[in-house]
């Protein structure tokens, strides 16, 4: 997955660490456990099932499955009870050029119809507008309504469902919603879960610019909706000591699928072999006062589905029982720096993350970062971003964390003298990429990072209390994410 390490001139100052316990505890125990041999050998597995399987891991192929298979094995035979829950899931196989059409101008749109298309050519018919714009219900259109049209509506009050059983009720043959989207996206209740599932006829989201232009039209407008999507199956991989309070969960989590490109080591059987080891070494009961949930994701390279789907899935007393979540992925890289996710915001800020970074984010970075200090490895934020598996938790108001040792943007001058390495060359030149490989990880990250994730992982198995903790049970108000 595309890591959106923001390389600055400098490396922004790191957190300090939290005071060290003069009595070694259980994090570092754990932490000495993990080690680049055990770790080795679940990344040289993975080489070995890419390499049977066509050369990569991708989600829905034999290599995810083998790869599934392997963990699940590794984490039974240490006691655990594992659980593979299955979800569905979109794969784009053509993205088409889908488009609206009026008055001669032609206006690029999304195609919300995903697993529905037009009719070969477009479909073609009378504009017809609401008199209510929002379009919620039959009446809200004009007593009078010409068959086969294409319903121009906006995107407030109700779902694109409900919106477009209201145009079917008025003859409609298309739906076009206007939405101006930006930072926040749609507005919230617009697509309800699995709403694709549900829509039987074309439906197009467009820019305030052609929703003007429709609702000015006395033509005929023609709607173009030709991306092919289709629905898969995949599986998570989930387990929890059975000791441990689970009303106060750590949960940790990898990626576990590749790009169809190659067999995806770095990016995120790194991870994933930090992740494997820690429970390994940690054991299903260990002696902890809060229970750590340990999870490997299917199609974190298909827009997250795994992590969403798991997320959107729990209920608000599932959700308020998830203390935090911790996210390791790419760990291992060639040219390798050493970040950790910006939980105190005091890098650049990303405009595609909101300003409501979770309550506690900021003491999980100074946990890893302290760890980071210590190991002498001087740290340096990256941003939150959306498009790696912490995102959907950050949504639902979940603590979380989590270090990378950077994706193929490139290292600067500063970052060189600081962490060593070749400046002007990506922090993994393999990214997804055939070259993705056991023999290209870095053991020397992958060293301090693995040992970094197990005393994090020990640290809050411990206690979730004190300067770099999170909220308890009772302060925690989070809202269902599902329907």
């Amino acid at each position: 997955m595309l890591l959106a390490v923001t390389v600055l001139s400098g490396c922004a100052p790191a957190p300090e660490p939290a005071p060290a316990e003069p009595v070694v505890g259980f994090a570092d125990e754990l932490a000495d456990k993990v080690t680049v041999a055990g770790m080795n050998v679940h990344l040289e597995k993975l080489q070995e099932i890419a390499d049977a399987n066509g050369g990569n891991r991708a989600d829905g192929s034999p290599g995810f499955g083998a790869s599934v298979d392997y963990v699940v094995k590794a984490l039974q035979d240490k006691g655990f009870e594992v659980q593979t829950p299955e979800f569905k899931r979109l794969e784009t196989l053509t993205a088409g050029k889908p488009v609206v059409t009026v008055a001669g101008r032609s206006f690029q749109v999304d195609q919300a119809s995903l697993l529905l298309q037009t009719p070969a050519g477009g479909l073609t018919g009378p504009v017809l507008k609401p008199s209510r714009s929002p379009g919620c219900a039959p009446a809200d259109y004009p007593a009078r309504a010409a068959k086969g049209a294409v319903a121009v509506v906006d995107d407030t009050t109700c779902s694109v469902v409900v919106k477009q059983k209201a145009a079917i009720a008025k003859g409609a043959a298309a739906l076009v919603v206007v939405s101006a989207g930006g930072r926040n996206g749609s507005p919230p209740g617009l697509f309800e879960r699995d709403y694709y599932e549900q829509l039987t006829i074309p439906v197009a989201i467009i820019g305030t610019d052609g929703g003007a232009a429709l609702r000015r039209a006395i033509t005929p407008a023609k709607v173009v909706l030709d991306g092919r999507t289709v629905k898969r199956m995949s599986r998570n991989v989930l387990a929890q000591t059975k000791t441990g309070s689970a009303n106060e969960v750590v949960m940790v989590g990898a990626h576990l699928d590749s790009v169809a490109l190659g067999p995806g080591i770095n990016d995120n059987g790194s991870g994933v072999s930090a992740v494997l080891e820690t429970a390994l070494q940690m054991g299903a009961d260990p002696a902890v006062n809060n229970a750590v949930r340990f999870a490997f994701w299917g199609a974190e390279e298909n827009r997250l589905a795994g992590s969403v789907d798991y997320v959107f899935g729990r209920t608000r007393d599932e959700l308020n029982d998830i203390a935090l979540y911790l996210n390791f992925d790419m760990i291992g890289s060639p040219n390798a720096g050493y970040f950790t996710y910006d939980g105190d915001q005091s890098g650049v800020a990303n405009a595609d993350v909101s300003d409501d970074v979770p309550i506690g984010s900021d003491g999980l970075e100074r946990t890893l970062a302290g760890y980071l200090n210590l190991a002498g490895k001087r740290p340096a934020d990256t941003p939150l971003i959306a498009n790696t598996d912490l995102s959907p938790f950050m949504t639902a108001g979940v603590p979380v964390g989590g270090v990378t040792t950077g994706g193929p943007q490139d290292k600067t001058n500063v970052q060189a003298r600081l962490w060593g390495g070749k400046a002007g060359e990506p922090f993994d030149p393999n990214y997804h990429s055939p070259r993705d490989t056991a023999k290209a990880v870095n053991r020397d990250a992958l060293a301090v990072m693995g040992s970094g994730v197990a005393f994090a992982v020990g640290t809050y198995a411990e206690s979730i209390e004190g300067p770099n903790g999170v909220p308890i049970r009772d302060k925690r108000h989070r809202p269902a994410m599902g329907p």
